[in-house]
């Protein structure tokens, strides 16, 4: 699993002019992208690590400061345009196994204490925030 990590002061996330997920003050907007041979195991180490890594203001995480994660589906996190001109996806998982590993990473989160707003997976979504730093990280588990 690969995420994106990216430290916020708000993000939101609309679906044909809907706002489906949202979060406010300081907190974490996370693309998360699944590969073929990604787990449950692999979403719960995940989860682990997005709720304790140490990226907010003074070095602290979520879990020090009870902050807020907006957790979004991005298979294009797993996209290769090493060659030619368009990016192919083979190493994205499939729909219909990456979405439940997404879920999992959410569930994980909330079994954890976590507050979590989401995207809606395969649905074309309007993702806005403000990056506090700027400040992005890619963790691989």
């Amino acid at each position: 699993m690969r995420a994106v990590v990216q430290r916020v002061d708000g993000a939101r996330v609309v679906v044909a002019g809907e706002t489906v997920g949202e979060i406010s003050g300081e907190g974490l907007c996370v693309l998360v992208g699944v590969t073929h041979d990604d787990t449950p195991e692999k979403a719960a180490q995940l989860a682990r690590k997005l709720w304790s890594v140490r990226v907010l203001e003074d070095e602290k995480s979520c879990s020090d400061v009870n902050a807020p994660l907006l957790v979004i589906s991005q298979f294009t996190l797993y996209g290769d345009a090493r060659k030619g001109r368009r990016p192919t996806w083979n190493a994205a998982a499939p729909g219909p196994v990456a979405e439940p590993l997404v879920d999992e990473v959410v569930t994980q989160l909330r079994l954890l204490g976590a507050h979590v707003e989401t995207g809606r997976f395969g649905a074309e979504m309007r993702v806005s925030l403000t990056n506090h730093g700027p400040f992005t990280v890619l963790l691989d588990v």
